[in-house]
């Protein structure tokens, strides 16, 4: 047999880099599809090409075809979506040959999963705690407002994009409403998220870690978080209900007495893969059903190093929060570095570029730079303008 090829429809991520490591260690042939011209995984020894593209959000017909064209060119065997983009990815799912493996759940699965209004209508009627979440539209919502502090959020959206907080009492302008908003309960407590491979409603790996260091509501420090019962319970019934396949990650609040609440579903990789040994992850997205256990690593906290350092030094004139970010810093082991693949982190600055300058000099966040062109706003279903149903 020969060698076998998995493309990642993203490298501009670690979490990107991670996968790409992990599957490189595993025999695989790694290609990159990225619409940035630089990325973290360009200069990585783990992969064997990278390849620029559309954005989706550029031209989503132009973005599929090419990816088309990259799996017939390349010999793709295996399509692994690693963030936002997968919505826009899983539109393929139809039409690509049967020797083609997409690693994701199928297309409606994960936009029902990414709405976070349907997503919470989807857990409760599991019989799972969710905060109460509205819409625009419902007859209670005045009621609710009136009596809850409450979230506004976009229901399609990342990265904290376009949420507001408000006290119970008020109610913004229609106006000043991010497109299909939602209103949910704020919920008090511990913010938890978790990680999950799970295939045909098992789970394979479930992590549960929170975050350290922030740069806006993303979180660039994360330690692993173990014992928490009520937050696995929770995921293992719904991957279980769901009958779930691929990746899957959900925020959670969790109250002082013990309730753990899904607040979002994430259908996609997040930071919780950097704690997963990258041998048995391999393995388990190669072989999910005849996979041995999937380890986790040793370390219990990992950063994203250049975005810690950069987010002490933004507290460099309050020296608890300096301090304490330095703490992190010199105590949590970073996700990019490694002395077999160096430079990934050598070259971070530059090949992150197309990041850090819209979040430097445009005042966007990291996390608003880093998935303007490719996440998912529930744009109309795009047409794929090739002329074959399917590859050869």
């Amino acid at each position: 047999m020969g060698t076998r090829t998995a493309l990642l429809t993203l490298g501009r991520l670690p979490k990107a880099l991670e996968l790409a490591r992990a599957l490189h260690g595993a025999g695989w042939r790694v290609v990159i599809a990225e619409p940035f011209s630089g990325h973290v995984c360009k200069p990585s020894r783990a992969v064997a090409k990278s390849i620029r593209i559309t954005a989706p959000n550029t031209d989503s017909n132009r973005y599929l075809s090419e990816l088309r064209q990259i799996i017939e060119a390349e010999n793709i065997s295996l399509v692994i979506p690693v963030s936002e983009e997968a919505l826009h990815v899983m539109q393929l799912e139809a039409s690509l040959p049967s020797h083609v493996r997409l690693f994701s759940a199928p297309l409606a699965s994960i936009r029902e999963l990414h709405d976070k209004f349907r997503f919470a209508r989807l857990a409760k009627g599991f019989g799972l705690p969710v905060p109460q979440t509205f819409e625009t539209g419902d007859r209670e919502l005045a009621q609710f407002c009136a009596q809850s502090d409450f979230v506004v959020k976009p229901r399609n959206s990342c990265s904290g994009i376009g949420v507001s907080f408000h006290e119970r009492g008020s109610m913004p302008s229609n106006a000043a409403l991010p497109q299909g908003a939602i209103f949910q309960e704020k919920l008090e407590g511990r913010h938890v998220s978790t990680f999950t491979l799970a295939h045909e409603g098992h789970e394979l790996v479930t992590i549960a870690y929170e975050g350290t260091v922030f740069a806006g509501t993303v979180a660039v420090c994360f330690r692993r978080v173990d014992g928490l019962a009520p937050v696995h319970e929770w995921v293992e019934s719904f991957v279980s209900k769901s009958n779930h396949n691929g990746f899957i990650s959900f925020d959670f609040i969790v109250s002082q007495d013990g309730v753990a609440r899904a607040i979002e579903c994430n259908p996609r990789i997040t930071s919780g893969i950097h704690f997963v040994d990258n041998a048995t992850l391999a393995q388990a997205i190669a072989a999910p059903h005849s996979a041995p256990p999937v380890l986790l690593k040793d370390g219990k906290k990992f950063q994203q190093a250049y975005s810690t350092l950069t987010e002490a030094y933004a507290n460099f004139l309050r020296p608890r929060e300096f301090l304490a970010r330095m703490r992190e810093l010199l105590t949590a082991r970073d996700v990019v570095w490694s002395w077999r693949d160096p430079l990934p982190f050598l070259l971070m600055t530059p090949m992150s570029w197309e990041i850090l300058s819209p979040a430097i000099f445009g005042g966007k966040t990291l996390g608003e730079a880093a998935m303007h062109d490719i996440a998912w706003f529930d744009t109309p279903q795009a047409t794929i303008m090739v002329p074959n149903a399917h590859l050869p």
